[in-house]
């Protein structure tokens, strides 16, 4: 039997209630962390179009930062709905994780929330001040909006980073006697994890601003609205994507460090040895890989610098401590790997084209790579989180409480899975719905939103095609 099987087998006999639950929290979440990704940086993106705006004194990117500033508020609502439903479920899920490290997850969960009613607070502020506030004013009202995303995204990512390396409390007979929360929130994975998460956010969010206005240049709207658009959210996050690859590769080498097991699932690696290859693809199956690219040497070269460090395996552990579904593990650090490195290139296309003609590329080809940016980096950023939660199992808490421990023994899982799939299916297409309702009224010009807030004079109804608002 293949080891995936083995391993698979071993998990789901430990604990019934785990596959159900694990399923419906990785539903929650695999559709929440695209809405928290553009909780915390579309903010960002929004002030820097409307900065350029003010210091400029430029229509188009006012424009831009008005319209976006909408888009912000309906996620922003959407998100909250979301995130509440994850809240509950940590403890409707896990009671065996909340009742035995409630009193250790509860300070960043607490402080979340905080960041949170900070982030919603000033968004109401800032979206209606447009017109109401002096311009700079305005601008510094949503500052707090941006920097409430980055700090709540550093709690919720503390706890999950304190997951993978736990500290800062002392136990007796299961029973937490102290906290010390400095350590519980800046912990052993802190430094590499939080980074890692808040760096994808803004290269997602940038990225999926830059694939909407790339499909519109590519439908022949090659106007300065358009490249405007393209440029406040596609330059960011391609500036940001060769410093989220080394926070990457730092993180891998510390995974293989604090985490040798998962690391070993990671890169294919069964039994600790010197020079091991790299495999780029393949499929783990009766311990060969098949259909895989092997690169000699280069696994140990990543993780020591040298051919001869030594990389542990997963055989260093029985059966019921190795992650299930080695195979998926795998495949998805590529998955995340090739689009990281797939999104670098276009970046350094553009800033080649920028340097030599002080353009951007005119190429279709370049246009369809800035459409499908937006995607890429999303699911780069699920398959990142797939990685982090497949290859820490059987731990829910690394090393200290598995996650049959902390699953839920009451019946029904299934029934509230169902209900969440059809909840969240009603939430994303009412949400693209709305989007796209937008976006119509924007392109039909319409009257109520046509004056450019703290800029030039309106542009008339009546104007020619590519001064129009789109």
């Amino acid at each position: 039997m293949a080891l995936d099987a083995v391993a698979l087998h071993a998990v789901v006999d430990a604990g019934k209630d785990v596959v159900p639950a694990r399923a419906q929290m990785a539903t929650t979440l695999g559709f929440h962390i695209i809405l928290a990704c553009l909780g915390i940086a579309l903010p960002t993106i929004v002030l820097l179009a409307e900065f350029i705006g003010l210091r400029r004194n430029d229509e188009t990117a006012l424009r831009l930062a008005r319209r976006w500033s909408q888009v912000m508020a309906v996620l922003i609502a959407v998100g909250a709905v979301t995130g509440t439903v994850l809240s509950f479920e940590m403890g409707l899920l896990w009671p065996g994780l909340m009742r035995r490290y409630g009193a250790v997850l509860g300070i960043p969960f607490a402080l979340e929330g905080l960041f949170f009613f900070l982030e919603a607070i000033f968004a109401g502020i800032y979206l209606w001040g447009w017109r109401r506030l002096p311009p700079w004013a305005h601008w510094w009202s949503g500052t707090p909006i941006a920097l409430s995303g980055i700090f709540g995204a550093m709690s919720v990512v503390a706890v999950n980073s304190w997951m993978n390396q736990p500290g800062g409390f002392t136990e007796r007979d299961g029973v937490i006697t102290s906290v010390n929360p400095w350590q519980v929130f800046f912990n052993a994975a802190f430094d590499y994890q939080v980074p890692h998460m808040i760096l994808a956010a803004y290269m997602v969010t940038g990225f999926l601003v830059a694939s909407v206005y790339a499909a519109g240049i590519l439908r022949g709207r090659r106007d300065r609205y358009h490249y405007t658009g393209f440029a406040v959210g596609f330059v960011p996050a391609a500036v940001l994507t060769p410093f989220q690859i080394f926070v990457g590769d730092t993180a891998a080498r510390a995974i293989a460090r604090d985490q040798p097991v998962k690391f070993a699932a990671m890169e294919y690696v069964p039994r600790t040895s010197r020079n091991v290859p790299e495999w780029i693809g393949g499929v783990y199956v009766d311990g060969r890989v098949v259909g895989g690219v092997k690169i000699p040497y280069l696994d140990s070269l990543l993780v020591g610098f040298r051919p001869s460090t030594k990389v542990i395996g997963w055989e260093s552990v029985p059966p019921d401590m190795r992650p299930p579904a080695i195979s998926l593990i795998h495949l998805c650090f590529d998955v995340m790997v090739v689009l990281g490195t797939l999104l670098l290139l276009a970046g350094l296309w553009a800033l080649y084209e920028w340097w030599r003609r002080r353009r951007l590329p005119p190429g279709r080809l370049f246009w369809l790579l800035g459409l499908i940016s937006g995607p890429a980096a999303t699911v780069a950023m699920e398959a990142g989180w797939v990685v982090t939660e497949v290859g820490r199992q059987p731990w829910v808490v690394y090393r200290l409480m598995r996650t049959s421990e902390a699953a839920t023994t009451n019946e029904g899982v299934a029934v509230t899975l169902t209900l969440i799939v059809i909840l969240y299916a009603v939430l994303g297409v009412g949400t693209i719905a709305i989007l796209r309702m937008l976006a119509r009224r924007w392109r039909g010009g319409d009257a109520e939103e046509a004056a450019v807030p703290y800029g030039p004079p309106d542009v008339p109804r009546d104007a020619p095609e590519g001064e129009k608002a789109r």
